[in-house]
């Protein structure tokens, strides 16, 4: 009964949390320090941490979860030492230990990876189950980013849907905004953030632990250096405060895309009324430092937004846009978004313009060259199954993400065929005097009537046309958090009432 009230205290603490901060829009909240250094707070901070693989990952001191567990005590003794060491002020972050990692989809580019050690990232836990609740009831309904219940795929719904007809006509919105901010993470004012911070908490112990961990040392190649500004990447609490840091974006488009707290009919009253006086209105769908804003109105007036929006990050947020980056595009040409290509097309089926998402030829080529390497660097010496290990868990992986892409199954199907060929000339080297045929009926196992997989005994190589695709449902913009136990009572899509509310003021 006891360990169920322990594991039952923090849903429990994050949904009044939730709940507070939601009614009071203005509601400063203290007295956090006791709940955050709370032994069942602790308790259920290991018990999601060391469910990661990262647990296993050592810190600058060289402590992983197994070694945690060996000692004398474990984990018990581990978790009051710290509770020790916050209730008597004598906490202080280790500085995090900086590998580099190659960029996602950039090939040859690495990015900074900072891993704190295993008690920072416990108490960083901590903080985390405390502070996401209260922060996440600020939160705008176009944030996509590291928020529970939320995913790429549902920022991608939102930007595929601005681009779709309605009962009124085609979509107005005619420009895309690419936003790119130059080394957004690196580039986070720690004063900025904190006054942000400092909005919602005043718990002088919390904020103070919240710089420690901003401040907290790099340590890379035997030398530690503090960094005056940035976000440590791969610290837990570092996306919750660049979230923070960040929302100011969503506050300068909240007018026309929606505010925390309202109905989705209300933008759209205000969109209207903009677009009656001949005022442009921008929509805008983030997810971390990746966003667009959709642009109702000329390309001069998409220009004019982009030079403000680079003045407004320089003013607001000490940051740079990148002005060679940050492109503006005709909903028809269409433009990269979270991987994807967003573009305007006809529907085969009604001949409407509406939104697609589309696999780019860029990710299709980056995804080959990536298979080549990792199949030219398996030496002819390792048996096959070790080559059909590595490469099974990209081909799910890819196969998962991009599942949801227009026609997603004819670029599957090329790949699937590429696939044979590359792996097959491996084969054909291991092998080189072994007719093929024979490698065929060897390495092939019982394929009939289906198209050739290779496997060697049990172990098959996975097809990317085997998980099929299929089409990810816009859930719209309040989506359940955990904490919003109850439906949305504003608006479910493509419920009528939205629609002819929409209709009736298109006809005004």
């Amino acid at each position: 009964m006891a360990d169920a009230v322990n594991i039952a205290f923090v849903p429990d603490m994050q949904r009044k949390l939730y709940r507070w901060s939601t009614a009071d829009p203005d509601k400063v909240f203290a007295d956090l320090f006791n709940i955050v250094c709370d032994c069942r707070t602790l308790e259920f901070a290991w018990q999601k941490m060391s469910r990661n693989r990262g647990s296993q990952t050592p810190g600058t001191d060289g402590v992983t979860r197994q070694k945690v567990e060996e000692r004398t005590g474990g984990v018990a003794r581990f978790l009051s030492d710290i509770r020790e060491e916050l209730r008597n002020g004598t906490f202080s972050p280790e500085p995090v230990r900086q590998r580099f990692i190659p960029k996602s989809g950039k090939p040859g580019k690495m990015r900074p990876l900072g891993i704190p050690t295993l008690r920072d990232r416990l108490v960083q836990m901590s903080l985390k189950l405390v502070l996401e609740p209260i922060f996440e009831a600020d939160f705008y309904p176009t944030s996509y980013g590291f928020r529970p219940g939320r995913s790429t795929h549902d920022a991608l719904a939102i930007a595929q849907s601005k681009m779709h007809p309605n009962p009124a006509g085609p979509s107005l919105f005619r420009y895309v905004i690419e936003g790119d901010i130059r080394g957004c993470f690196d580039a986070i004012d720690h004063h900025v953030l904190m006054e942000r911070v400092r909005c919602r908490i005043k718990d002088h112990k919390v904020l103070r632990l919240i710089l420690a961990f901003l401040k907290a040392g790099i340590m890379a190649e035997g030398t530690v250096r503090h960094p005056q500004t940035g976000t440590p990447q791969g610290g837990i609490v570092s996306p919750l405060l660049a979230n923070v840091y960040l929302t100011a974006i969503d506050e300068r488009y909240g007018r026309w895309s929606g505010r925390p707290r309202e109905a989705p009919k209300t933008p759209l009253y205000r969109r209207y009324y903009d677009r009656k006086r001949g005022r442009p209105t921008f929509c805008s769908v983030r997810y971390a430092d990746d966003f667009v804003v959709y642009v109702e109105g000329t390309y001069e007036q998409a220009e004019a937004e982009k030079q403000a929006l680079a003045e407004f990050l320089r003013r607001e947020l000490r940051m740079e846009l990148s002005m060679e980056k940050t492109r503006i595009t005709a909903v028809e040409e269409g433009y990269v978004f979270l991987g994807y290509r967003v573009v305007q097309t006809k529907s085969y089926r009604t001949g409407r313009m509406i939104g697609n998402l589309f696999i780019p030829k860029s990710k299709l080529k980056d995804l080959r060259y990536k298979i080549k390497e990792k199949v030219r660097g398996m030496p002819s010496g390792e048996p096959l199954a070790r080559l059909i290990g590595m490469l099974n868990p990209i081909i799910r992986g890819w196969r998962n993400y991009y599942r949801y892409a227009t026609k997603a199954y004819r670029d599957f199907s090329g790949l699937d065929w590429w696939m044979r060929q590359r792996v097959g000339r491996w084969i054909r080297k291991k092998h080189p005097k072994t007719a093929w045929p024979t490698l065929r009926r060897r390495f092939s196992g019982n394929t009939r009537g289906k198209r050739l997989r290779w496997c060697e005994g049990t172990i098959m190589i996975d097809s990317f046309q085997e998980g099929g695709t299929s089409h990810y449902p816009n859930r719209g913009i309040h989506i359940p958090n955990g904490w919003n136990a109850e439906p949305d009572k504003w608006f479910l899509p493509g419920a009528k009432q939205f629609w002819s509310t929409f209709h009736s003021l298109s006809q005004l």
